[in-house]
Parts: structure tokens; sequence; C-alpha cells
């Protein structure tokens, strides 16, 4: 492959963040559906607003255009089309902290890393904080997101006496694998009650559109969604800012 060719792209992406760069430009992280997560130049994109509109806004789901060279760390994000926004409608504080969450964890993802599943995942669940709804799609979105990549431990058994753990409760630390009995638990863990345990056992084998048949208020999940987030945070090696915003909410 010649270094010079410009290979050029069309596909489904989530807009992640946006940066000022150089002049009118915008330097954009999108999460692809076939390409993984890719960092690329709008140029002029503060000036003029034909090719990008409002599809700049961070987590719009979008149709892109885009030109890649070999060897080029920045592509060139030449049209955005919309297909959907969750900033449609009514916005509340704890819905924009719930979206930041989402972007804030994808963007720590690997460049070019083809996570067709965490992009479906993903879909699902702005169509959910699209209509309003926001502590099930959030809760849901962290335990998935941690299954998915791997970092979900068996929440059934002891991982140190191998102990069935019959439903809970069980003990996690936030720097060390795996759940543990109570005569296992390391200084400083912290318990998560057999309700919390029996909710993620649930989100596991349940659909988002059965989840959201039920109501779910900020206090219902509060304490699964500490320890999916505190998953989170030890396995992308920082701290979620967006998290702290959100449980504020």
């Amino acid at each position: 492959m010649k270094e010079g060719r410009v290979i050029p792209r069309v596909g489904e992406a989530i807009v992640l963040r946006t940066w000022p760069f150089q002049e009118a430009d915008l330097l954009v992280s999108l999460f692809t559906r076939e390409h993984g997560r890719v960092k690329g130049v709008a140029r002029h994109a503060m000036r003029s607003r034909r090719r990008f509109g409002g599809a700049l806004e961070p987590m719009t789901h979008v149709r892109a255009s885009w030109a890649e060279r070999p060897r080029q760390e920045l592509v060139r994000l030449d049209a955005f089309e919309i297909v959907s926004s969750p900033l449609t409608g009514e916005i509340d504080y704890a819905r924009v902290a719930a979206l930041e969450l989402i972007a804030e964890v994808l963007d720590e993802l690997p460049e070019g890393a083809v996570e067709d599943a965490v992009f479906r995942l993903t879909l699902t669940i702005l169509v959910e904080l699209q209509v309003g709804r926001v502590w099930m799609p959030v809760t849901y979105f962290c335990l998935w997101m941690n299954r998915l990549m791997g970092w979900m431990p068996e929440l059934g058994s002891c991982v140190v006496c191998g102990a069935r753990l019959a439903g809970g409760p069980v003990w996690y630390s936030a720097t060390t694998d795996g759940v543990t009995c109570a005569d296992d638990r390391r200084p400083g863990a912290i318990a998560l009650s057999a309700g919390s345990v029996a909710e993620a056992v649930r989100m596991f084998r349940g659909t988002v559109a059965g989840l959201a048949e039920e109501a779910w208020p900020k206090a219902r999940g509060t304490e699964l969604r500490h320890f999916a987030v505190e998953l989170l945070e030890r396995h992308l090696e920082r701290r979620l800012l967006s998290a702290r915003a959100l449980a504020r909410a």
C-alpha cells in the first residue's frame, strides 16, 4: 500500500468528544462501528455548519464520512449525517451526566479496536436516555461494559476459597480481582448486598426494553452502580470524573 494513498471511509459512528484545534477546526473523537475509536479533524467546523451542523454534539449517532492515510494518527472528517441525538427534547442534569459518563468510558477504549457488541450496547442505551430514562440504562451500561471487556468477576463464588455464595452478599475490593465470602474478605473490602447481586443477575439475563417497564428511581441500583464504576476505574486505570457528577444528580 502506498504511503500517500487516501482511504475513504463511510460508516456509523458515535461522537464522543470535541476540542478546539488550530483556528476554526475541531478535533473529534469518534467511536465507529467498523473501525473502533478514531480521532480526526473537522476542518472549519467552528465557522461553517454546512457539513456537520449539530452532528458534533457529544453522543450523537451519525453516519460519518472520513478519509485516512496509512501511518497518520488523525483522519480527515468530511461530513456527518445525524441518525439520532439523545439531546433532543428536554434536557436535565442527570441525563447530561449519564451521557458524559458513557462518553468518558468509550473514549478510553484503544484506538482502532473494533467492539461491535459495545457499539450495539451503546445505541440501545442511547435510545433509553433519549426518552428521558437515566438510572436503569446507565447502570446497565456500566455492568455490561465490564462484562463485554472481560472485567466482570463471577459473583456466585468466592475467588479465595471457592465457596458458592448463593446470591450474596459478596465482598469486593477496588484493588484486587474477584469477590469473596465474608470469611475471606480483604482489608477495606466493600459489601455488595444480596439484593444488588440479584439485580445484576437480572440485568445480565434480561433486556433493556423489559427492565424499562419497571420503576427505576435513583435509589434503585445505587450500590450496584458504585460497584460497576469501581470495576471500570480499576481496569481503565483512571477515575471517572463524570461518575462523580452523576452521583450528585
